[in-house]
């Protein structure tokens, strides 16, 4: 199996250096590894696996003889160097969502589409975090019961808006506790002691971006019809990490609570949590920190024929960005796809 050269772009960052971390973890084989960043970060030191690393700032050149490029620095950032990248015989692996929707570039969770891969010409999107982790939990099931209507609520936490919005939080807390006035600049509205159901911009049809990423990269994932409903809220909830989601989802086939968790049970990046009568059941706290969604609450849909209600908690760090990316450089490795 032939070994990359390697680059980080945007290595400084909350999910760059998840991204790093998720590398070393995963055992991933390489030939060189460089860590890129803006002009602000560069310099910086990385320590990794027991070698000291220059961050260097990113410029066109500095993708000469890189063959994979595992990118979190923002849409404007990736959209100004894919083609430089793919010029250079690169292969882009983004965290934004740029390409997402792009019908070139594959959206892909690994282990979910990974034939999607092989279609790539040089950029392969990673999907956004709330759309990442359902992606583990819904496949198994539309595989075995087809999934006729989804309605998804999301709860998430702050990393997912940056260490700038985790910040805030700390400093809104203290605000509050000490009765001393705040004044927001990440979120419309306060989050210490909050729930804020807005996350990015309203569209014209009264949803956000955040919601229309989860309707649109679901149905382009799991290859489902493009007139199959769907529907999302999204809210920002005063937690550092881990993003939380109830599911309300309607087959076509009938399905038991029973015969879910036998799935689930038996599916890759999935642990199932699921014991009410013990008050067992995931939190956020379960899944900071590990790879796995857990899953948990589930039961019989009251409102839907066929239908199901369960709760899904993972880290938005590292399966919703960081894991995703990493993994998806190894699947594109191990089918030698650069």
């Amino acid at each position: 199996m032939r070994k990359p050269n390697i680059a980080i772009l945007g290595a400084t960052g909350v999910v760059g250096r998840e991204i790093t971390k998720i590398v070393d973890e995963l055992n991933i084989e390489f030939n060189e590894i460089k860590f890129l960043s803006s002009a602000k970060s560069a310099g910086s030191k990385i320590e990794f696996r027991g070698k000291e690393y220059t961050v260097e700032e990113a410029k066109p050149e500095s993708f000469d003889r890189v063959n994979i490029v595992l990118a979190s620095a923002g849409g404007s950032t990736s959209q100004k160097f894919a083609p430089e990248i793919v010029k250079r015989g690169g292969v882009l692996i983004d965290n934004s969502s740029a390409f997402r929707m792009d019908k070139d570039v594959p959206l892909v969770i690994a282990y979910v589409n990974d034939e999607d891969l092989k279609n790539h010409k040089g950029i392969i999107a990673n999907p956004n975090c709330s759309t990442s982790q359902l992606m583990l939990v819904l496949k198994p099931l539309n595989e075995t019961a087809k999934i006729k209507r989804l309605i998804v609520s999301t709860y998430q936490a702050v990393s997912g808006a940056g260490l700038a919005a985790i910040n805030e939080l700390t400093e809104n807390t203290k605000a509050v506790l000490n009765n001393e006035k705040f004044e927001n600049s990440c979120f419309k509205k306060p989050i210490a002691f909050n729930v804020i159901p807005q996350i990015d911009v309203f569209c014209e049809n009264g949803y956000t971006k955040e919601e229309m990423k989860v309707v649109n990269e679901t149905k382009k994932i799991l290859h489902l019809p493009q007139d199959l409903p769907i529907s999302c809220t999204a809210a920002r909830v005063p937690v550092y990490n881990g993003h939380s989601e109830a599911v309300d989802i309607e087959f076509e086939e009938e399905i038991s609570p029973e015969k879910v968790r036998e799935i689930l049970k038996n599916s890759f990046g999935v642990k199932v949590i699921d014991n009410p009568d013990n008050y067992e059941y995931p939190t956020t706290r379960d899944a900071s920190g590990v790879n796995p969604v857990f899953v948990g609450r589930i039961r019989k849909n009251l409102a839907f024929k066929n239908g199901i209600t369960l709760w899904c908690v993972a880290d938005n760090l590292r399966i919703g960005a960081a894991l995703n990316t990493v993994r998806i450089c190894q699947k594109v490795i191990e089918m030698d796809l650069f």
